[in-house]
């Protein structure tokens, strides 16, 4: 593990890194095409230390998964903009955290109808009357007639890190250095 460099933005609370995995939207995978990287954004789920996602069975992202597993993933989330007299110290309000680990295709019916039933509980929250049915899962294809593949990374590394929201700092539309009563 290579060490980060500012140990004051480095968030070590469990419970924080879990919670904001559970909530953010959006992450960003990253994986290694031969000498080029290819990161592209995807819906999550965070369950039992694994990020899982979905998607085609076919395509680059499978294609580049088989050749090399070995997988980062990003999730990060801008709280804001914090403002400060001196224009260098102006900063951002963020969360980010980053999971390294190997991408693996979810054989199991029952873990792949977990992680898709938390990814219809984190997405779309009470829209659904009943569970996702493992059938549902095994048997769906896309209107492209592509079969649904899910994915997981364990999580062989984590770090995170973080610049918490100081509202007194907090930039709205019409602070000026001039109103800013922080200063």
């Amino acid at each position: 593990m290579i060490p980060m460099r500012q140990k004051n933005s480095e968030c070590t609370d469990t419970k924080k890194i879990a919670s904001f995995l559970e909530t953010a939207k959006t992450g960003y995978l990253g994986l290694a095409d031969g000498a080029m990287p290819y990161v592209i954004p995807l819906n999550f789920v965070w369950l039992n230390d694994a990020i899982y996602f979905h998607g085609a069975s076919e395509g680059r992202k499978i294609n580049i998964i088989e050749e090399n597993a070995n997988a980062c993933f990003t999730v990060s989330e801008d709280q804001g903009t914090l403002t400060d007299p001196v224009p260098a110290k102006t900063d951002t309000a963020f969360m980010s955290v980053m999971i390294f680990g190997m991408a693996e295709k979810v054989q199991d019916l029952e873990e792949a109808t977990e992680a898709m039933q938390k990814m219809l509980d984190k997405y779309v929250p009470g829209y659904y009357d009943q569970p996702l049915a493992s059938t549902h899962v095994e048997k769906y294809r896309s209107s492209l007639g592509s079969k649904t593949a899910i994915y997981k990374i364990k999580t062989v590394e984590l770090t995170a890190k973080e610049n918490p929201i100081q509202l007194e700092k907090l930039f709205y539309t019409g602070k000026t250095s001039q109103n800013d009563i922080s200063n």
